[in-house]
């Protein structure tokens, strides 16, 4: 029986988008979960990266969730062009209940110059000059 390769940074990218758009709508993991037909275990290791999720899996949590299965994937020139930054950022922001947090609601500020003054506090905080 032919091993399936290991998740690579697309699927924990999918899963990190996953967690942000549950998170956004105050959804626990048990709560996906029931709702998906897998574990609150199972859609953790989703989340994290550590197992892919299969497409039909994919497409019934993207209807709990409300979204299109294209929402969870980055675009493709980030996937060719810029995968190691950009997935590694998203996988350190979602990383915590705060980053899911702060990245569920940082679209939500409406005033652009609000969120520019945000960015450049976070960015002084962790020592980007």
């Amino acid at each position: 029986m032919p091993r399936t390769a290991p998740p690579d940074d697309v699927d924990a990218f999918v899963g990190a988008r996953i967690g942000l758009r549950r998170t956004a709508l105050g959804l626990s993991q048990s709560a996906l979960a029931l709702r998906v037909g897998v574990s609150f275990q199972q859609v953790q290791k989703y989340e994290t990266g550590q197992n892919r999720i299969s497409a039909s899996r994919l497409h019934r949590v993207a209807t709990v969730l409300g979204t299109s299965v294209e929402a969870f994937f980055p675009p493709v020139e980030t996937a060719e062009a810029d995968s190691g930054h950009s997935l590694q950022a998203l996988r350190f922001i979602t990383a915590t209940s705060d980053g899911r947090t702060t990245a569920a609601a940082f679209p939500r500020i409406a005033d652009r110059s609000v969120r520019q003054a945000l960015a450049r506090i976070v960015s002084a905080l962790a020592g980007d000059r």
